[in-house]
């Protein structure tokens, strides 16, 4: 008799498929869902899209609808630091013996199928069906990539299609201009739901108004004069939003706390709350204090967060130039008039010359490492691009020592450090930061 699948034999058969993009499609998914008896069909979703934002606003999703007694399952990636981050219930990971038992079951399926499912094909089938055997309430749903031909995208009408900040991305598989890429994303968004749009370029607007219009879909495009900064430093922020909770009643103002730093984390918390009053004219019941435990309580790894004050070491996964454009302005508003020592590792594939360029005039020094993927473009050559352009930047073997030469940087010289570049360089950051320090204790006793 054969043994069950352990959860590292499930995690490396899943990870054996790669991603798929050139066949990019709804059939796969489809079959597999067919196969397992169609789970998707017992379950409730917000499907969440866009290019900037989605994590950070499917976890405040998640957390809110948590709190207002839900029980809800969450679906996001990458993972920064365990595959199991990809499937969570409440907050809580998916078990590695469940992960293993769901994924035997799919992979007979799957691997009847004459066109094998892709990676990212594999965990949405494998989450869908631990979501549905859990009897979730509601499931937040983070696409992959782009939205009409993602594998996400086979479930039918979701309660709320979300779209966040749309920008240039993946443009060799999802269209050169905004309003193509507007109009992949929009691909989420069925008859029945509802649509709640980040307020961003007119011919993002444009193409998502032409989109709800056709399918009969009531849209919200997110008023972010609502939200009004009240106070913010390294412990998180504090702001009032202008709420109402449908046409017949009153606006009225409320203030919350967010854990999640920088003023695009309070423009992503305004699409939260207009996807709160989207879900309450639907008939959910959410109530104030479910709203304020949530976005009080919500943690996203990995986005502008602070590891530790002194020196300050702060871990972004900024990995395009929307990120970077976001992350000066995080620099500007919590540490300004600070030098700053950049633990920087990036994807050879990604455009990491405007990345370098917006945070030259911030950077002191910049300590450079290699990613680990394939992808990664080597440290010493990324040292050597930075040299070129008038940048002080020296390479090291390992992001261990990253850790520790960046930080010893920056308390010679009282400057800040931030880590970013990659969420690959994000999750052995923040894997690796504790013991690293704590072995450079130990060798300089």
């Amino acid at each position: 008799m054969k043994n069950k699948m352990t959860p590292e034999e499930a995690i490396s058969y899943i990870e054996n498929y790669g991603w798929s993009t050139t066949r990019l499609g709804l059939d796969r998914t489809k079959a597999l869902f067919d196969a397992l008896g169609n789970p998707e069909k017992e379950l409730k979703f917000i499907h969440v899209a866009g290019s900037n934002g989605k994590g950070s606003t499917c976890s405040m999703l998640a957390e809110i609808l948590k709190n207002a007694g839900y029980k809800t399952g969450l679906y996001i990636s990458p993972y920064i630091e365990v595959f199991n981050e990809r499937i969570q219930i409440n907050g809580e990971y998916i078990p590695r013996d469940r992960l293993a038992e769901i994924t035997e079951r799919v992979k007979k399926h799957a691997d009847l199928m004459e066109d094998h499912p892709s990676q990212f094909e594999l965990v949405t089938a494998i989450a869908i069906q631990y979501y549905y055997e859990e009897r979730c309430d509601v499931v937040v749903l983070e696409v992959g990539m782009g939205g009409a031909l993602d594998s996400t995208n086979a479930i039918d009408s979701p309660e709320v299609a979300v779209i966040t900040n749309i920008g240039l991305e993946h443009t060799e598989y999802l269209g050169d201009t905004l309003e193509e890429i507007a109009k992949t994303k929009g691909g989420i968004i069925k008859q029945g739901c509802s649509c709640v749009c980040y307020d961003s370029a007119p011919e993002v607007i444009n193409t998502i108004k032409r989109i709800c219009l056709d399918k009969n879909v009531p849209l919200t495009i997110v008023d972010f004069s609502r939200i009004t900064p009240i106070s913010s430093n390294l412990d998180g922020q504090r702001f009032a939003y202008m709420s109402n909770q449908g046409d017949d009643c009153d606006c009225y103002s409320e203030t919350y706390n967010l854990t999640l730093l920088g003023l695009h984390q309070l423009h992503n918390a305004a699409v939260v709350l207009s996807t709160i009053d989207s879900l309450r004219q639907r008939g959910w019941n959410i109530q104030g204090d479910a709203i304020r435990k949530g976005l009080s309580q919500v943690k996203w790894p990995a986005r502008f967060e602070v590891l530790s004050k002194d020196p300050v070491f702060i871990l972004d996964g900024g990995h395009n130039p929307q990120c970077a454009e976001a992350l000066v302005d995080s620099i500007k508003e919590y540490l300004p008039n600070q030098q700053i020592v950049f633990l920087l590792g990036v994807l050879a594939d990604k455009d990491y010359g405007s990345i370098i360029e917006m945070m030259m005039p911030y950077g002191k020094e910049f300590v450079c490492v290699t990613p680990l993927s394939d992808r990664a473009l080597s440290g010493d050559k990324l040292a050597e691009y930075i040299r070129e352009r008038g940048g002080k930047a020296i390479a090291v073997d390992n992001i261990s020592k990253g850790i520790i030469t960046a930080q010893k940087i920056a308390k010679d010289g009282d400057f800040a450090v931030i880590a970013f570049g990659s969420l690959y360089l994000a999750g052995a950051v923040r894997g690796e930061f504790k013991a690293a320090l704590q072995n450079n204790k130990r060798q300089a006793l």
